[in-house]
């Protein structure tokens, strides 16, 4: 009996039909392990993981396999997006044994849950002489099986989070440059070798420190990756990662969370400098979450899986974007076949002749230009498209929020707010509930006190799972940013709740932040991790959130507990500074004050909204805006700040101490840059 098909998960639900008797995570599968006396087999993916299909087609979907799954363990299938908590404990216990990890992730665990052996993709022959291998130990020695699960759970419960750092300075700062320096790759932007990853975080933090060096590897990083197969040329959006060093061939899965950190991070790009190619990069991005990703009821769906099919019905990893010289000219002609073949780098550069387009230099005709790649996308959209994994992830969606506010005001584009809006209310109306004992089930939420979160939804339903850490702090932060960008007071006082929240159910005691709430699922970890992965660490993010609403409130507490977030910071910066990027960029938001900016008139008035244009357009590091009639007691920063002469208004403070105010754009610029 398969028990995934009442999942809200995609991935979950593409096992439903399988073979094997998979169990979803929770208390059924641990009690029949016990009840039978078997280990537990923990299969942990995503859907759009191009290994997760392989092991799935040559494994899970085989009636032989299936049998000796079913006959000699209990197999639970584990949405990784929808259970960080569980993907985040067990992917230390694997690593721990393997020095390695990776999904698809293959668990096996004792009834109780302690893992004692670890891998990732297993090919079916070596798969069924694995589970052969492990029940012959568990019948035939299952004390040493026992205690070995008990020594790994020992050794990662010892070993857990990092110590507490001081509150870095500048000098820390500084290292982190360095350290960057040590692994960037000059001829190709990033850092390191193959695989390359879009180090998002770390580029927030380069352009915020703003200084040459940084500068000049994170323009170098972006012009890259915007140039390259990682990026889509036609469609605009850009792939998980690299397989090689040069950005040329992507691991052709989209993902949310990339495309809303590269959005901002493309947009704060064009704001410091004025690149024409930032510019078209964002807004290409952004044009590409708003038609491939959105959902139905306004939020922004997961991932584009890798994998598609082809001509003649086989699946494969990235037919869905790449060409032929052959195929070029059937779509184009000759003439501009050619053309096009030379532009994109058409020169074999993946598999079976095929090429992934690049964009190495900037086109000589722009019109011809135009033309082609609408005939390549009107070309390609006949083909079959990848699947979507179309769950809303609430961590995620607040990284759209913030990321299309951003950009809908800085490039006047009415519609990205709009967009950023929609997603923010889907959060409120659906994932977000009164943090109340009476009251814990999904809902609206009332306009004051602690908000809880659901972690994902799907169809308009929310999923049982509970918030983690990163949801929390994003949501927060897309709320904050989005009143910043529309002045509407409803998100400011929505942030003010999850971060109540955050402040009282995730706290470590010695000044970070457990990735789970002190009211979650006891696993045998309470997962904790301060640095970056593919999205900024919770910890991280609930440091920058918790700092922007200080900024905003004057409120000690919150600006206190986003520093004590940042000692990691300290302890990383010199030596592992690519893992802890957005700390980095937090941490210069606070040296820089942050500076906050009371926008003060009608919201309709043109004054008041070329003032808070102009605040928007300052790069100052961590800059928070506060929009609005002024003299209220809403948002403390706008309290007892009112007009000027019967003039809009602007007021730039440091920690709530201002300057004079101004009443031109001019003026505000050049406060904003002293």
């Amino acid at each position: 009996m398969n028990r995934l098909g009442g999942a809200t998960s995609p991935y979950l639900l593409q096992h439903a039909d399988n073979p094997v008797d998979w169990f979803p995570w929770g208390d059924e599968a641990f009690d029949e392990a016990r009840s039978r006396g078997v280990p537990l087999l923990i299969s942990v993916g995503y859907s759009a993981c191009h290994w997760c299909h392989v092991m799935a087609h040559e494994s899970f979907e085989d009636p032989a396999t299936a049998r000796m799954m079913n006959e000699l363990f209990v197999s639970i299938k584990v949405d990784r997006e929808e259970r960080p908590d569980v993907d985040a404990v067990y992917m230390g216990a694997t690593q721990a044994m393997t020095g390695q990890g990776g999904w698809p992730m293959t668990v096996f665990a004792t009834p109780e849950g302690a893992p004692f052996y670890a891998g990732t993709y297993f090919p079916r022959a070596r798969f069924q002489q694995l589970l052969q291998g492990i029940s012959q130990a568990w019948r035939e020695d299952r004390e040493a099986v026992v205690a070995q699960g008990a020594t790994v759970v020992a050794a990662l419960n010892e070993r857990a989070g990092l110590p507490p750092g001081a509150t870095p300075a500048a000098p820390v700062l500084e290292a982190a440059v360095r350290n960057l320096a040590e692994s960037f790759d000059p001829r190709r932007g990033g850092f390191g070798g193959a695989p390359k990853f879009p180090p998002s975080m770390v580029l927030e933090f380069l352009l915020r420190h703003g200084t040459t060096d940084a500068l000049a590897m994170a323009e170098k990083t972006m012009d890259a990756m915007a140039r390259g197969g990682v990026y889509d040329q036609l469609a605009g959006g850009f792939a998980r990662y690299s397989v090689d060093a040069g950005w040329v061939v992507p691991h052709f899965e989209k993902m949310l969370y990339d495309n809303a950190l590269l959005l901002r991070v493309y947009t704060h790009w064009w704001r410091s400098t004025g690149s024409v190619l930032a510019r078209r990069i964002a807004l290409e991005t952004a044009d590409w979450l708003l038609r491939e990703m959105r959902t139905p009821e306004g939020g922004f769906a997961s991932a584009l899986d890798a994998d598609s099919a082809g001509p003649d019905g086989t699946h494969g990893e990235g037919l869905f974007y790449v060409w032929t010289p052959e195929q070029l000219r059937d779509v184009l002609g000759d003439d501009d076949g050619a053309w096009a073949s030379s532009l994109f780098e058409v020169t074999g550069t993946f598999e079976h002749g095929t090429s992934v387009l690049q964009l190495l230099a900037d086109p000589d005709d722009a019109a011809r230009f135009d033309r082609v790649r609408t005939a390549l996308l009107t070309a390609r959209d006949k083909r079959t498209r990848p699947g979507r994994d179309d769950k809303v992830v609430a961590s995620w969606n607040g990284l759209a929020v913030s990321a299309l506010a951003e950009a809908g005001a800085l490039f006047d584009r009415p519609d990205l707010v709009g967009a950023a809006r929609a997603a923010a209310v889907l959060l409120d109306d659906l994932h977000a509930a009164p943090d109340s004992p009476v009251n814990s089930t999904a809902g609206s939420t009332p306009d004051t006190g602690p908000v809880r979160l659901r972690r994902t939804s799907r169809d308009g339903r929310a999923g049982a799972n509970a918030g983690v850490l990163e949801d929390y702090a994003n949501v927060a932060e897309g709320f904050l940013t989005l009143y910043g960008v529309t002045g509407e007071t409803r998100w400011f006082r929505r942030a003010g709740g999850l971060l109540e929240t955050l402040l009282t159910r995730f706290p470590d005691g010695s000044g970070g932040f457990f990735d789970s709430p002190d009211d979650g699922e006891r696993l045998f970890q309470r997962p904790q991790d301060p640095t970056d992965n593919a999205t900024p660490s919770g910890q991280f993010a609930a440091a920058g959130a918790l700092l922007s609403y200080a900024a905003l409130t004057g409120s000690a507490r919150h600006r206190e507990a986003a520093e004590a977030a940042l000692g990691a910071v300290s302890v990383l910066a010199a030596k592992y500074a690519r893992f802890a990027g957005w700390g980095l960029a937090v941490t210069e938001s606070t040296l820089n004050g942050p500076v906050e900016v009371a926008v003060v008139g009608p919201a309709d008035d043109p004054r008041t909204k070329a003032l808070h244009r102009a605040a928007l357009m300052s790069g100052a590091p961590g800059l928070v805006v506060a929009l609005g009639p002024g003299g209220t007691a809403d948002v403390p920063l706008l309290e007892g700040r009112g007009l000027v002469g019967g003039e809009p208004a602007a007021y730039v403070c440091r920690g709530f101490a201002c300057r004079a105010p101004v009443t031109t754009p001019a003026e505000l610029r050049a406060q904003l840059s002293a």
